[in-house]
């Protein structure tokens, strides 16, 4: 809002605001503007504001009038004029300023610039804070104008966005022909703190789209004036006067603008106030990119939940012709209580599938008992199974029901069926055709009502051929056979459980990531995840703990560049490739170091004996670390 101040001979200057459109000025107490000084008349001069320019005219022809020195009837008023009436000194000033408070004769005054940057500082910071408490952009980018127009007196604001600027701020979106779309009023604000309806129709798009093209920002004292902006259609329309723009830049790509600008006061704004609002404008680029990447964000999760409602089949996710047939069989087997044998490599969730199977059956509320057939001790394994009696063997101190008859009226899951021993798998054969187990140590048999759901990532057949595994048993088991694809060919599936997987473990490990990058994205289609989807998930699970960023890379799965392996001579290859094997193959077994020797067809200690070098690695005379090579100080 203009001002006059009034500079006495003694004392601090006097403040008076202009903000009707008729200030008097005189000598009289019913003037806008009241002066005692000599020479001055009781109706003096007055200040006209004809909705453009403020103008002084003279009221009384007898009073002196003297505007920067020089004697005038009537004169338009720019900002910094010096007038005189009688002997009373005014200054005009285009700004809204604040009464200062008495200063010891020695303080010296801040100058003009400098509190207008300090002003800004303040405005900035007040800002800032705001910003804590207002979650809703459009409030945000509306507080952040209101800022603005206060600060550089303006009497409109916009903030305005390239057509498409979402697309401008993805990661991969190769758009870079902004300059050919449509702007956008993203926010529109007035002095009265308001939205403007005719946004658009207050704006003067050459200016606009010189700011977007040149990246740099402009400031326009007088635009009908001016030789560059002067003749342009949407100046001329609007008569614009005072503009100031500045860029909103994200990724080194303008994606918008911010505009300020007072079609009614010429020469408003000054070189320190653009570059504030430049500053604004860097803080609206990042509000609008975080938001912008949240909508994203959101926009993925509801494709994300639309794409697993259609490819959801009860805890399952899949959409493969592989996984379709598993769901197919699924359902026609699941209502009765025919045995099934699920089959498939480490990892690819057969676990699940028997669960479903089960919640699918008339047996839903019954227990469901799973058993790991090759985790359980051999000489235990009978006991788990069939229960035992107090006194059986040594340390059974009290009778305890096995997992049959925890199972009754239920489904018991015996997973990992192939590592059953030779000896039990007759009596589990019984136990299956009459329904009657013994528990170790009694004779008195107990009758159970079960459905049983075997699973094996061996290939019982050749089992069988191997002398490892009764036929019989077989035959009993494997009814119906349900087949697992693994995750290296359910193809766009792998992407889908990594996105739903990140998800759940988002949350319960209390993770800021939200998302996968594209690159990530694309690293884990290509990888073959040989240890399928419980690789995966301790992958991603790792990532979440230690990524510290939003979105997870290549990198923070250990899938980036620098996991390719370099070239190596022949004898350390082969070396890497068996120590990376049997590491792998651990990984598949969940760690069981018995299972990956029976798997490798080794030792056990020839396990741990990798694990020793992966935890101490020793470099050898040739310079690697063979298994089994001997110290140079033991020969």
């Amino acid at each position: 809002m203009p001002t006059l101040k009034h500079f006495a001979e003694q004392g601090t200057p006097a403040l008076f605001s202009v903000h009707k459109p008729v200030t008097t000025i005189g000598r009289a107490l019913g003037n806008d503007v009241s002066l005692k000084a000599s020479g001055v008349a009781d109706h003096h001069a007055q200040i006209v504001f004809d909705g453009r320019d403020f103008v002084l005219e003279e009221i009384d022809r007898v009073a002196d009038i003297a505007i920067n020195g020089k004697k005038k009837r009537r004169a338009r008023l720019v900002h910094g004029d010096r007038l005189q009436l009688g002997a009373a000194e005014l200054g005009f000033s285009m700004f809204a300023e604040v009464q200062p408070a008495k200063q010891e004769e020695d303080d010296e005054a801040p100058a003009q610039g400098g509190a207008s940057e300090i002003a800004g500082v303040r405005k900035l910071f007040s800002f800032s804070e705001k910003l804590i408490n207002r979650k809703s952009v459009d409030d945000i980018l509306s507080a952040m104008l209101d800022d603005v127009i206060e600060l550089t007196h303006a009497d409109k604001g916009f903030l305005l966005l390239v057509e498409g600027a979402e697309s401008v701020l993805a990661p991969a979106s190769g758009d870079k022909d902004v300059m050919t779309k449509k702007l956008v009023v993203r926010a529109s604000r007035n002095v009265r703190h308001e939205s403007i309806t005719d946004a658009e129709g207050a704006i003067s798009d050459s200016i606009v789209r010189r700011v977007i093209e040149s990246g740099r920002p402009v400031i326009v004292s007088d635009a009908l004036a001016d030789t560059t902006f002067g003749r342009s259609e949407s100046v001329i329309a609007m008569k614009l006067s005072s503009v100031m723009c500045a860029p909103l830049v994200s990724q080194g790509q303008v994606i918008g603008a911010l505009y300020v600008g007072n079609d009614k006061i010429k020469h408003l704004f000054e070189r320190t106030q653009l570059e504030l609002l430049t500053i604004f404008a860097s803080q609206a680029s990042l509000i609008l990119q975080n938001a912008m990447l949240l909508n994203a964000l959101r926009a993925d999760k509801a494709k994300l939940e639309a794409e697993l409602k259609d490819k959801r089949f009860g805890e399952i996710i899949g959409a493969c012709p592989g996984m379709l047939e598993v769901f197919r069989k699924l359902q026609k087997v699941a209502g009765t209580d025919i045995s099934v044998l699920i089959t498939g490599e480490t990892g690819t969730g057969k676990e699940l599938i028997a669960r479903e199977i089960h919640r699918r059956s008339n047996r839903a509320d019954g227990p469901f008992v799973p058993i790991n057939c090759g985790a359980i001790p051999e000489n235990l394994i009978e006991s788990e199974l069939f229960g035992h009696v107090k006194g059986a063997f040594t340390g059974a101190i009290a009778s305890r029901p096995g997992k049959f008859q925890q199972a009754d009226k239920g489904t018991l899951f015996l997973d990992e069926i192939g590592e059953l021993p030779l000896n039990l798998q007759v009596k589990l054969l019984r136990a299956l055709q009459e329904r009657v187990v013994f528990r170790v140590g009694d004779s008195k048999p107990e009758k159970v009502d079960i459905r049983v759901v075997a699973a094996t990532n061996r290939n019982l057949e050749e089992e069988i051929r191997g002398g490892n595994f009764r036929e019989d048993l077989y035959y009993r088991l494997n009814v119906v056979n349900i087949w697992l694809p693994p995750l290296r060919d359910r193809g766009d599936d792998v992407g889908i459980i990594a996105k739903a997987l990140l998800t759940k473990y988002a949350d319960e490990l209390g993770s800021n990531v939200k998302g996968f990058s594209p690159a990530a994205l694309a690293a884990i289609r290509k990888h073959p995840w040989p240890g399928n989807i419980r690789q995966l998930e301790n992958r991603i699970r790792k990532a979440l703990v230690l990524c510290d960023q939003t979105l997870l890379s290549p990198e923070d799965l250990d899938l980036g560049a620098a996991a390719e392996n370099p070239i190596l001579p022949l004898e350390k290859a082969k070396e890497e490739f068996q120590r990376k094997y049997v590491l792998e193959v651990l990984e598949r077994n969940n760690g069981n170091r018995t299972q990956t020797a029976r798997d490798l067809g080794v030792d056990p200690r020839t396990i741990f004996r990798y694990l020793e070098k992966e935890q101490n690695p020793m470099p050898s005379a040739a310079g690697g670390s063979h298994l089994g090579s001997k110290d140079p100080s033991d020969v």
